[in-house]
Formats: C-alpha cells, sequence, structure tokens
C-alpha cells in the first residue's frame, strides 16, 4: 500500500494546529472584532471571555477543530473546523474564520480552505463537505467557490444586522469535484 507523501497539518501558508492555552488570551482580544464576528456567525455579536474560550476545541466524537497558525511565525490567525459529521452519511459542516485582518484577504483563507478539504476528504474519508455563509460575506463566498464549492441554495432573510434583513448562502463540495479540481 502507498500512501500520499503529505503532511496533512501544513499547507503553503498555514497550518492547522491543536488548541493552546495561551490561545485564550489572543482570542479574547478578537471578541472585540464586531466585523470578523458579524461574518462568522448568525448570532448576537457578543465577545467571549477565557472560560468560554476554552471548551473550544474539546474532543467531539462528531467534530474536528484546529486553530490556524501560520507556517513562518507560528502566529494564531483563526481557526477551521468540520463539525455535525454525519458518519453514516460521510458528510460534515465547515466553518472558518480568519480573525486577525492582517491575513485577511491575501491567501491564507483559501490555503486553509484547501488543507481542510483535503482533511476532510482523505483522512475523515468523508464525501460531502457544506456550510453557509450570510450574504454579504461576498470575500467568504469568492474563497469558497475559488476552492470548488458549488452554491446549492439560500435561506431567505434569516440574518437581521443594521435594520437589513440577509439571506444565508448554502454551499457544498463533493468529494469527486475536490479530487477533479485539486490535485491528490
Amino acid at each position: 500500500m502507498t500512501t500520499m507523501n503529505t503532511n496533512l497539518f501544513l499547507g503553503d501558508k498555514v497550518k492547522l494546529s491543536n488548541v493552546r492555552d495561551e490561545d485564550a488570551e489572543i482570542m479574547v482580544k478578537w471578541g472585540e472584532d464586531a466585523e470578523y464576528l458579524r461574518n462568522v456567525d448568525t448570532e448576537i455579536a457578543f465577545p467571549k471571555n477565557k472560560e468560554l474560550l476554552s471548551t473550544e476545541g474539546k474532543m467531539d466524537s462528531n467534530e474536528v477543530y484546529f486553530r490556524l497558525r501560520t507556517i513562518d511565525g507560528d502566529r494564531l490567525i483563526g481557526f477551521v473546523t468540520i463539525h455535525s459529521i454525519e458518519w453514516n452519511n460521510r458528510t460534515g459542516l465547515m466553518a472558518i474564520g480568519i480573525v486577525d485582518s492582517t491575513y485577511r484577504n491575501i491567501g491564507y483563507g483559501s490555503d486553509a480552505l484547501k488543507l481542510i478539504l483535503r482533511y476532510a476528504f482523505h483522512e475523515l474519508n468523508l464525501d460531502r463537505v457544506g456550510l453557509e455563509v450570510i450574504e454579504y460575506n461576498q470575500g467568504g463566498i469568492k474563497a469558497y467557490e475559488r476552492v470548488g464549492f458549488l452554491q446549492e441554495g439560500r435561506k431567505r432573510s434569516v440574518v437581521y444586522r443594521d435594520g437589513k434583513r440577509y439571506d444565508i448562502i448554502v454551499m457544498g463540495i463533493l468529494r469527486t469535484e475536490w479530487e477533479s479540481i485539486h490535485s491528490i
């Protein structure tokens, strides 16, 4: 049997890493970034304290959670997770956040997406990964489409922000689509 000669946890710019104790201090500061909070979730933008943040990344049989760090300098810049995994159906949902704004819109998110999808399809053996994104998060939508996600539908008028209603875009990618786009 031959195996891929690729490190599952290293991309070109980022690496998937475990949760470290010192992360909580940094992430508390990130909780003050309203733009990030309003793009990553439909919940009320509200900063988390260290106690809440310490529960992230706990072992769960239906979720894999990683912190994103730069390869150059080992700097914490965000997180990525495959959650709500249905092992019998070989599906899961993805969430990602490049929280440190210095690293947005310069390829770190795209690299992280390629890395987590390779992990989802080749290590977790999933056949489908889905996600939901708020329609005003155009940067996120473009990044998802660049790595092969397709828009599958929308949930109308789900998010209410600043006196306006927004749709949720439902996106997904199949393993066969991923493998036809990206070298294995």
